[in-house]
């Protein structure tokens, strides 16, 4: 489903990607990990077509990502893949509902079939009663839910996390974790999750790690 290979970055003298190499298939849950520097973000940032690498290949449902540029690749990114960060970036002027509808509205879905879907994630996220809210009046955990469903609005190939539990006490960072797993059954969705949780990486299907710039 993702395939990358050879993938070099380099900021200035800075050399943070040395040639990775990395296939994801769909409906599994992989976590990159390693000590920071080691490159977890910047490739995710790069498998999720956020950045570009100096070389390499990159593809995505037999597409190549690399050659796209523009609105193109702005499409590509909206319909195929969600992303959820450490921080939930939710519009606090907006309520839980129309924040997960966000991405949809971007890609022209009508408001209908868009609310039907904010409300079915909200009911496999243990949402339902909170759609109206504002972020302000949820809690971290809760916002983060909240996140996790927008991610998922437009159904797309693999959601990319990095460090999605990071702000999260223990008991919400183990609740979120289980939801992964929960999406995964129910959905057939793929995650690719960089994080510090040493619970969440080994209960992924597949542990990644990362060591100055290379997978070991």
């Amino acid at each position: 489903m993702l395939i990358a290979k050879g993938i070099h970055k380099s900021y200035g003298s800075l050399s943070v990607l040395k040639g990775v190499s990395l296939e994801i298939s769909t409906s599994e849950v992989i976590s990159i990990v390693g000590s920071s520097g080691a490159g977890k973000s910047t490739l995710l940032h790069i498998l999720g077509t956020l950045d570009r690498p100096d070389s390499g290949e990159l593809e995505m449902d037999g597409k190549n990502l690399l050659s796209m540029k523009g609105d193109q690749l702005a499409d590509f990114r909206n319909q195929k893949i969600g992303f959820v960060f450490q921080f939930h970036n939710l519009l606090p002027e907006f309520t839980a509902k129309e924040n997960i509808m966000i991405p949809g509205l971007i890609r022209g879905e009508s408001e209908t079939s868009l609310q039907h879907r904010a409300g079915e994630l909200a009911e496999i996220l243990g949402m339902s009663s909170r759609l109206d809210h504002k972020p302000s009046e949820l809690s971290g955990g809760e916002q983060q839910r909240i996140a996790v469903a927008r991610a998922l609005i437009n159904r797309p190939s693999v959601v990319f996390a990095d460090e999605p539990s990071g702000n999260l006490d223990t008991e919400n960072a183990k609740s979120l974790h289980r939801l992964f797993f929960q999406l995964k059954d129910e959905l057939k969705q793929t995650f690719v999750i960089v994080t510090h949780n040493e619970d969440l990486a080994n209960l992924a299907d597949r542990k990644v790690v990362m060591k100055d710039g290379v997978i070991i």
